[in-house]
Parts: C-alpha cells; structure tokens; sequence
C-alpha cells in the first residue's frame, strides 16, 4: 500500500498513524503517539525510543535528493543517492510542523518547538527552536518558567475540560474589557 493510500485511510479514521508508521516500517517503541504519517522514502531508517510525541506536520527526511545536482555534473556519479538513519531517544516532543533532516539524533527529554528544522545532535533534558535548531534552555528552566501556567486537565473529559478553561480564561477576558 503506498502512502497516498495510507493518507486517506489515516484521514478517514480507519488507521492510526501508529499504524501507519508501524507498516512503514518506522522503529518505535512503548507509549509512542504520532500525529504525522510524513516518514518520507526510507521509514526503515528511523528508530524512535519510549513516550514520543509527534504534533501533526512533522516530517522525518532520510535521504538528501540534493545528490541530483551531483548526478547531473559526473558520470560516475550517475547512480548515487544519500542517505542517513534518524535516532530520537525517550520522551521526545515534536511540534506542529517539525522537520527533521537526515543524520539527525534527538536525545532523551527533549522538546523541539514548532516549526523547528532539526539538524545533527540535540542534546538530552533541552529544549530546542528555530530554523535550524538551537538550544533555548534546559528542561528544569523550561519548567521553572512554565509551572505556574499548567492546567491539570489531562485525562478529564471534554465537557469538563470546556469548564475550566472558560473559568479560567474568559472570565478574565470579560474583566480585561
């Protein structure tokens, strides 16, 4: 089956991009969630660790098809391609829109923001933005700095997850007026 068909099937609930990415043969391991099924021409070169999340729009690229310029200028280099593993450690977030290039290797406990072209070596326990990455902080500041904005509303449902927002931001907007 071959990616469009993976889309459409994603995109009308049938399959999950777990699956997706299982029968592409993408390397991952326990209490991992996509929200992406761009694993590009080679998913059997990328291996994932333990609690990953993907936002949707990520994008995973093994190979550089730059080696055309290459083709076209020399002979013996007609038949040449370029290719390179992607290895992203344990609890790794990846934001809305992330691309990540070939030969890249995401430690453990890292966050990269949305947007982000992740490029080499991000170390662990960082978080990391921009085009290409680089390293905004540790996790502890990140976590020093965002603390008192958390919302415990994980694993609530819907309806009271609708209340306690409302609670907490509309009323101040109506205070703000």
């Amino acid at each position: 089956m071959n990616l469009l068909k993976y889309y459409k099937l994603v995109r009308s609930k049938l399959i999950s991009a777990n699956k997706v990415a299982k029968l592409s043969g993408v390397t991952f391991g326990k209490n991992c969630k996509f929200l992406t099924i761009k694993f590009g021409s080679e998913p059997q070169l990328i291996t994932i660790g333990d609690d990953f999340y993907s936002s949707s729009n990520v994008q995973f690229l093994t190979h550089d098809g730059s080696v055309n310029v290459i083709r076209n200028l020399y002979e013996e280099y007609k038949n040449i391609d370029y290719f390179s593993p992607i290895v992203i450690g344990n609890n790794v977030f990846l934001g809305y829109g992330v691309v990540v290039l070939p030969g890249s290797i995401i430690g453990d406990n890292v966050i990269v923001g949305a947007g982000t072209i992740v490029r080499g070596k991000l170390k662990s326990n960082s978080v990391y933005a921009g085009v290409p990455s680089k390293h905004i902080c540790s996790l502890d500041d990140y976590l020093n700095k965002h603390k008192k904005s958390f919302i415990l509303t994980k694993n609530l449902s819907k309806k009271e997850k609708e209340i306690i927002l409302k609670n907490k931001f509309l009323k101040k907007q109506v205070k703000n007026v």
